[in-house]
């Protein structure tokens, strides 16, 4: 079963390109790592989410632990320390056996625990864990207890299948008294928000329970929608108007087409989703790969169709 190292770190504003072409040098130099498997980053989303949150799974926990402590590592971090507000939260987790499920609302807590009260905070745990079962849209709930020479922290993480019943869980006095009956037993407290990309805009499309859906798929129907977007937008309204007419420089031409762009997109994914439901979720375990080539198939072809059409006569 592998293992994923999850980090969240706050950047400073100004240096957030600086910081994803760091990490983007960082995905190519661990890639040659022995047990590394992949690695995944997902870029604050303000308010809700104001930190960067970086996945690196590998095969094994020896693995992760070698990364963790390896020069490499140490040299890679006093690149981007500049770069960074605060101190990191890193936490190792053990995978599912499919891997780490993207959710719409998912929250890491880590807890740093005074010494000798362990055997009470374990209780505690099983208590609010027992408590937030019967919280409405829990997709799942994961426990690590600290990794001796690792991690310090015991870390819990919550996936629900919304950003109000996440919010509902956290701000319930239900919650709210168990946490304060877990003060005298910790030292230290984080709540970090993490999310994915562009879950929120296909919860009307996902299967029964909000199961989670597959992250290339979604791309490839949010590319669907913005590229006639911008194309049409830059033909029509940027160029000529904005452009030529009022005179207005690229670089205010193009923030103002991304406002568009990102508010028809938005739009328009969700509609366009309920279209390729059949695909999303193939109705059949047995037809599912056929369904997957079927509708990647016609999604290529679209774009090809799109292509021609804009090339051919603009």
């Amino acid at each position: 079963m592998s293992v994923s190292i999850v980090t969240q770190t706050c950047v400073r504003p100004e240096k957030a390109e600086d910081f994803a072409r760091w990490q983007g040098e960082t995905s190519t130099f661990i890639a040659n790592f022995p047990g590394f498997i992949e690695q995944r980053l997902t870029p604050p989303k303000p308010p809700l989410q104001v930190d960067w949150v970086i996945l690196q799974r590998f095969s094994s926990l020896d693995a992760a632990r070698a990364w963790l402590v390896s020069p490499e590592r140490q040299v890679r971090i006093e690149g981007a320390a500049p770069m960074l507000v605060g101190r990191d939260d890193v936490h190792i987790v053990q995978d599912e056996a499919e891997g780490i499920k993207p959710s719409p609302a998912s929250v890491m807590i880590s807890t740093r625990v005074l010494p000798g009260k362990e055997g009470e905070y374990l209780t505690w745990e099983r208590k609010i864990a027992a408590a937030q079962s019967k919280a409405p849209g829990l997709q799942g709930y994961r426990f690590e207890p600290p990794v001796p020479g690792v991690q310090e922290d015991f870390v819990a993480i919550l996936r629900f299948d919304s950003d109000a019943n996440l919010q509902a869980w956290l701000d319930s006095p239900v919650r709210k008294k168990l946490i304060e009956e877990a003060a005298p037993l910790t030292e230290e407290f984080h709540t970090r928000m993490a999310r994915t990309g562009f879950d929120q805009w296909f919860r009307e499309a996902a299967g029964p329970g909000n199961a989670p859906l597959p992250v290339w798929k979604m791309d490839m129907l949010v590319l669907l929608m913005l590229y006639p977007i911008v194309f049409i937008w830059s033909i029509f309204i940027g160029a000529p108007l904005l452009g030529e007419k009022l005179g207005m420089s690229f670089a205010v031409s193009l923030f103002i087409g991304n406002i568009v762009s990102v508010g028809l997109t938005g739009f328009l994914v969700p509609w366009v989703a309920g279209r390729f439901g059949w695909w999303l979720n193939p109705a059949s375990a047995k037809e599912a790969l056929k369904t997957h080539i079927l509708g990647a198939a016609v999604i290529l072809a679209l774009y090809a169709a799109m292509v021609f059409v804009f090339w051919r006569f603009f």
